[in-house]
């Protein structure tokens, strides 16, 4: 079995490890089929994005999470958070001005940076596209058995947890 379709799902391994598919032991952790996981999630996403994004593109309203959840930041900074090109932070910090959803300010500590800084509408746009998104999901969640709905529960603290791994810190162990 190959490490992309699957992995021992034992968080104290030190390196992802193929599965075994002949062992017997109960304590050892079941394989997960990391290819269905990944499609399953990206068409989760996708679906989730589906709805009206207010105008932006799916990196623009990135960003303006970003901006939202750090407070004022720096261009630079912002550019590093979303792994992004200067270039490309331009246009994008542009547009998301000319949409009004942030508005860009001269540093106090460095006049020759810029601060971005959300505005009440890029918080309205938010808070709508989030509202949007949780009314198809839970109208997704109401196709699922009661058990299917037990099992997703239990399972969020690990999904919670792969969605905030350091990619970095995964891929030095």
């Amino acid at each position: 079995m190959s490490t992309e379709s699957a992995v021992a799902a034992t968080p104290d391994e030190t390196s992802t490890a193929e599965a075994s598919t002949d062992s017997a032991s109960t304590d050892e952790a079941p394989a997960v089929d990391v290819t269905r996981l990944r499609v399953a999630l990206a068409r989760l996403s996708r679906r989730l994005r589906r709805h009206e994004l207010a105008g932006l593109t799916p990196t623009q309203l990135a960003a303006l999470a970003t901006v939202e959840r750090s407070g004022p930041m720096r261009l630079g900074d912002l550019a590093a958070a979303e792994g992004i090109a200067p270039s490309t932070l331009t246009r994008l910090v542009t547009a998301l001005e000319d949409s009004g959803y942030v508005r860009r300010f001269a540093d106090p500590s460095d006049a020759r940076a810029s601060t971005l800084a959300i505005t009440p509408r890029g918080q309205d746009a938010l808070a709508r596209i989030r509202s949007e998104s949780t009314l198809v999901l839970t109208a997704s969640l109401g196709l699922l058995t009661a058990a299917q709905r037990s099992a997703l529960a239990e399972a969020l603290p690990v999904l919670e947890q792969l969605a905030e791994a350091d990619l970095a810190e995964t891929r030095s162990r």
